[in-house]
């Protein structure tokens, strides 16, 4: 069965930096652009409109819609079955746990990796990379923190802390989970989140 890799976790816990690890490591890694319609970041995304997104989720083509950032965000079944068909591995950047268990709808043999960093690393590097609304993704590190304490039983293949490992040492780690079929491990939300 084909693979897909669930990347979940707060702003600034390396999604975008581990997937073009992921990329440059093994070419058939493929970032998923999700659909978005509204501000802000363009890049990693296919743009379009709410109509549109609402279209699509009339006709029962979406895997997962959210709203965040003033804008509106959507994975379809479309978008992750051309990725598959194309013989590579999507890499879903998700930040909300129901999301992350809705996409595995799709029939794939999913890794599902929880990243995570302090409110410090989030900061610091949202920051650094020159983010207009430090303050919102501030905002949403806490709503991801919530999202784990309200779902401390949702299996996670993989849980690596971002701010101990690097890029590189991350996706390896991925590479390693999906070659071994890894099953879920356990992990004590609580104590990882503080």
């Amino acid at each position: 069965m084909p693979s897909g890799v669930i990347l979940y976790g707060p702003p600034g816990s390396g999604k975008d930096a581990i997937t073009n690890e992921l990329t440059r490591i093994r070419p058939e890694f493929a970032l998923f652009e999700r659909l978005k319609a509204g501000p802000g970041r363009t890049t990693g995304y296919r743009l379009t409109t709410v109509d549109h997104i609402e279209e699509l989720s009339r006709a029962g083509g979406l895997l997962y819609r959210n709203a965040r950032y003033d804008a509106e965000y959507a994975i379809d079944r479309h978008g992750v079955a051309a990725l598959v068909d194309a013989d590579l591995i999507p890499v879903l950047h998700m930040g909300q746990v129901v999301g992350a268990s809705a996409v595995t709808a799709f029939p794939l043999h999913w890794i599902r990796v929880l990243l995570w960093c302090p409110l410090d690393t989030t900061q610091s590097r949202s920051i650094g990379r020159g983010d207009k609304d430090v303050e919102a993704r501030v905002k949403v590190w806490h709503e991801t923190r919530e999202d784990l304490l309200a779902h401390e039983t949702e299996p996670w293949t993989l849980t690596l802390r971002t701010d101990q490992m690097g890029p590189i040492e991350s996706a390896n780690a991925i590479i390693d989970a999906l070659a071994g079929n890894a099953s879920a491990e356990s992990r004590n939300i609580r104590e990882l989140v503080g």
